[in-house]
């Protein structure tokens, strides 16, 4: 067994001071970290405890109307607080989707946010090609077992997939990651938190070394009356999404005002459907509408040996989720 060494942060620069060597890792909830650690993964040398900083275990209101979600708030804590069911029953439903009701007690916003890929063979270390866990060693998935993997911005280097429920409806939400490092505090728009694989799958998100992710802002809410996160999975609890889409609308009587769309389960990172936002901005809501517009999100899809059926079925599912949304018999 590899020595690890810990150490209990107080507050945020004491978790900073903590992390500034290799091999550092936060653990907060530990939801992810210890099944990596346990498959021999993840080989952190120290393990920071953030659990005891005060204040980033709570959710706050903005002075623009939106909330601030600390990154030790739980997930079921998250998904069952008053202003969130309320003002964005969006990402409520998002983290109810994900997981079992025992992770979520323990799974917190900032570790959610962190969580690394369930490709098979990431996770099987008897598998020696994967360029996320050994970089330049290849990619088993491409020629392999593909069901679960991307269709969308996957490169020659890795087509695994983003597992989060609760980042897909972020990102329809336009949130924020507010982070604080070495070099001091800085916010990530959340289209720009999470990376695609490119040429260095090895790396997910972009956050600097030593950098500790510290709460999660949501914009003014405008989309609480018509919004809803749909997951398509192979079981009906504790399954990572086929495919899941987050839908949320502003509705002038049957006409979209504004859209946001966003996909999982098929690709590096929650995925925006920028063109059927843009294609169903204006017009009347309608299943032909729909059909056209969910079209254009897997226009530049590319399937493998075993997910071609996710091309159609993100289409339905955007469908399915905008027309529940939206309000569309």
């Amino acid at each position: 067994m590899d020595a690890i060494s810990y150490e209990r942060a107080t507050d945020v620069s004491a978790a900073i001071k903590a992390a500034q060597q290799p091999g550092v890792a936060f653990i907060g909830g530990g939801t992810n970290l210890l099944d990596l650690m346990k498959g021999g993964i993840a080989r952190p040398v120290k393990l920071v405890d953030i659990t005891h900083i005060a204040g980033l275990n709570t959710v706050s209101e903005l002075p623009d109307g939106g909330l601030r979600i600390g990154a030790l708030v739980r997930n079921s804590d998250a998904a069952n607080h008053t202003w969130i069911r309320e003002r964005y029953p969006l990402l409520s439903q998002a983290f109810l989707a994900g997981a079992s009701a025992q992770l979520r007690n323990m799974a917190t916003v900032g570790g959610n946010l962190m969580q690394r890929t369930r490709c098979y063979y990431f996770y099987d270390t008897g598998f020696p090609q994967c360029n996320k866990r050994t970089p330049g060693s290849g990619c088993a998935a491409i020629e392999g077992n593909s069901r679960i993997h991307a269709i969308l911005g996957a490169s020659a280097q890795c087509i695994a997939t983003n597992p989060s429920d609760m980042s897909v409806a972020l990102a329809a939400l336009d949130a924020v990651v507010h982070v604080n490092g070495p070099h001091g505090e800085r916010t990530i728009a959340f289209a720009e938190f999470h990376r695609l694989a490119g040429d260095h799958p090895e790396v997910d998100t972009t956050l600097q070394p030593g950098e500790l992710i510290t709460s999660v802002d949501l914009p003014p809410p405008l989309f609480a009356q018509h919004s809803h996160y749909l997951k398509v999975r192979d079981r009906a609890s504790y399954a990572f999404a086929l495919v899941s889409v987050a839908a949320a609308l502003q509705m002038d009587g049957n006409t979209v005002k504004t859209v946001r769309i966003a996909l999982g389960g098929v690709a590096h990172k929650p995925w925006r459907a920028t063109a059927t936002e843009q294609a169903l901005t204006g017009q009347p809501l309608s299943r032909d509408t729909l059909r056209s517009a969910a079209a254009l999100a897997v226009r530049d899809a590319r399937s493998y040996r075993d997910n071609g059926f996710k091309i159609e079925l993100a289409q339905r599912a955007i469908v399915r989720a905008v027309s529940t949304a939206g309000g569309v018999a």
